[in-house]
Parts: structure tokens; sequence; C-alpha cells
């Protein structure tokens, strides 16, 4: 996967530090843990991996929607596994199905010694441009 020269900047990733590469029907989304993604039991939060995973899943949608078209998260079913305190997370999502108004996907984060942080299945609505006229 490649990240894309068009990549949108939004402040909670540019907060966050993350970076997002797109495949087509997945991506991943990475960032280096640091003091600002701790809870305070010094354990990453999880709204961490759930931020990653969303922003994941959407990027994922993204590539399988006819251009002009945008997506909306509907809802995701978030299952931590494991605290983080240091290192490297990465999610990685796939798209499983493709409707013509819903998305189904899957999530999951780890951290660089590949240990399972976290997991989540989502819906995410496809929102087709209104006609103009």
């Amino acid at each position: 996967m490649t990240e894309r020269p068009d990549e949108p900047s939004f402040p909670l990733k540019e907060y966050l530090g993350f970076a997002i590469h797109r495949g087509e029907g997945s991506a991943t989304a990475t960032l280096t843990l640091g003091s600002q993604h701790m809870n305070p039991n010094d354990v990453a939060h999880g709204a961490v991996a759930f931020a990653l995973m969303d922003t994941a899943m959407g990027a994922a949608v993204m590539t399988v929607l006819d251009d002009g078209n945008l997506c909306a998260t509907i809802e995701i079913h978030t299952r931590f596994h494991r605290g983080a305190i240091s290192g490297v997370l990465v999610a990685e999502a796939t798209v499983l199905t493709v409707g013509r108004t819903i998305v189904h996907l899957q999530a999951r984060t780890h951290d660089d010694t590949g240990h399972l942080v976290a997991s989540a299945t989502g819906s995410f609505a496809v929102i087709r441009p209104r006609p103009t006229g």
C-alpha cells in the first residue's frame, strides 16, 4: 500500500500523529505512542485504538466508492484485548461487503510486537452528492 499524495489532513490526525495508507478495499493507520496518547494509568487510551480503526475503516471505504461519494460511520463495535504502553500501533481495516448504501468492514489494531490490542466491526453509510439544479 502507498500513501496517497492527496491524503486529507484533519486536526485529530495531526494531534494524534498518525499516517494513513490505502490499498484497494483496505487501509492502515499507524502511529508511534507518546505521552499524549496515554490514560492516567500510563496505558494507551482506548480512544486512540478506536480513532485509528475508525479512520482506517473510513479510508478503506473511500477506496471502493465512486468518485464524488463520501462515507460516514454508522456504528462500530469495538473490543479491547490488551493494553499498549509504548511503541507503534497499526490498525488494519478491510472491507467485507459493499452495498448500494452501506459498507461493512472489520479492523484489527496490533502493537509492534504483533499482539492484538483491539478489534472492531463497523458499518459505514455511502453518501452520494445531491443533484444540483
